[in-house]
């Protein structure tokens, strides 16, 4: 088979999921499973659906789109904030939003009006993580101006922690959440269908706690692909953290010296690089590089220690690894190289 490619297996993937949606299942909350990190990658999106997930959210609409042409039984959140320049597209392709500025709430109401129809929005809440979110003081004012749009349905409030700033989704800040609902539906006399109090970094705070309040809702895609929690990444107790493989092949191994010869300056990224002198060892060179994968994000499945790369090339030590010229080498993939692996078109996809 072609290299570099990233091998996925679904049965893993599936696993996860089950699992995932009985614990969080039995803490009264649901589960959008969010498939940015696939790129909308059909054949997940369907085992997602197939085990139980009724909701797909993703930040790309051509991910959305590509998901919906497939017809799967599901409704589509676009994660946000929107873009004002797509609320058509949106409004066309997503069912939910999530969304924090009434400007682009407005636009999104003309998007639908024109198109005979209904678009639904989560407005979300900042609680510190310095990301996307309404400051909790005006979120009465926002909801009173968007409950007067016509073509929008407001169905829930949430927030969004430990992506920017990291900070963590405490009990604290989830009870904050719930007061907050509470009050607004009190305060407009509304239901507010969906509390959506995180993503995978939620899962500690449930491990810890019995009454999860008003959050019924949690936006999860690592830990159903990678099988770990997000505040240290640590692997969830009988996930697999395995589900994803990138595998290159060896296209050139000698042995050279440790340390560069010659005047130097900035490498092809512009970096200025410090090397080690070890000696003369072997080197072997890997077919795939910075344009397929983020390097630094990869662990190898064998005892090589990867020395860096370039555009097309990553450059290991193979150490005692017996590798050859045309030798596999296999790795796993943290969230990050996992985003890279996928959306680079040099990368061959294939379901295990």
């Amino acid at each position: 088979m072609s290299t570099p490619r990233l091998e996925i297996n679904l049965k893993k993937i599936s696993h996860n999921l089950k699992t995932l949606i009985a614990f969080y299942g039995a803490k009264d909350i649901s589960i959008s499973a969010v498939t940015k990190v696939v790129c909308g990658n059909v054949a997940i999106a369907q085992l997602l659906v197939e085990g139980g997930i009724t909701i797909l959210a993703d930040s790309r609409i051509d991910n959305l789109k590509k998901m919906s042409a497939a017809g799967l039984r599901c409704q589509f959140l676009l994660l946000g904030p929107p873009m004002l320049s797509e609320t058509e597209m949106i409004v066309k392709h997503a069912d939910i939003s999530l969304n924090s500025e009434i400007l682009v709430i407005r636009k999104l109401s003309e998007s639908a009006l024109e198109q005979g129809s209904i678009h639904k929005i989560i407005l979300m809440v900042e609680y510190g993580d310095l990301r996307e979110g309404i400051m909790p003081d005006d979120l009465e004012n926002i909801t009173d101006q968007v409950l007067q749009l016509k073509g929008i349905e407001l169905i829930g409030i949430g927030t969004n922690l430990a992506c920017f700033g990291g900070v963590h989704p405490d009990q604290e800040k989830m009870g904050l959440l719930s007061d907050l609902a509470t009050g607004i539906e009190k305060k407009f006399n509304v239901h507010l269908q969906l509390i959506s109090g995180g993503n995978s970094a939620n899962y500690r705070w449930l491990t810890n706690i019995n009454d999860s309040g008003r959050v019924n809702n949690l936006r999860i895609g690592e830990s159903i692909f990678l099988g770990c929690e997000t505040l240290k990444r640590e692997r969830i107790p009988g996930l697999f953290t395995d589900a994803f493989t990138l595998v290159s092949e060896v296209t050139e191994l000698k042995s050279k010296p440790s340390m560069p010869y010659g005047e130097m300056g900035q490498n092809a990224f512009g970096e200025i690089t410090e090397f080690d002198d070890n000696g003369v060892g072997a080197r072997a060179i890997l077919g795939m590089g910075r344009q397929d994968v983020l390097c630094s994000g990869l662990s190898p499945e064998m005892k090589i220690t990867i020395l860096g790369g370039s555009s097309d090339h990553m450059i290991i030590n193979p150490r005692q690894s017996g590798l050859k010229v045309g030798s596999e080498v296999r790795f796993n993939l943290n969230y990050a190289a996992l985003l890279s692996a996928m959306t680079s078109p040099y990368v061959t996809k294939v379901n295990t």
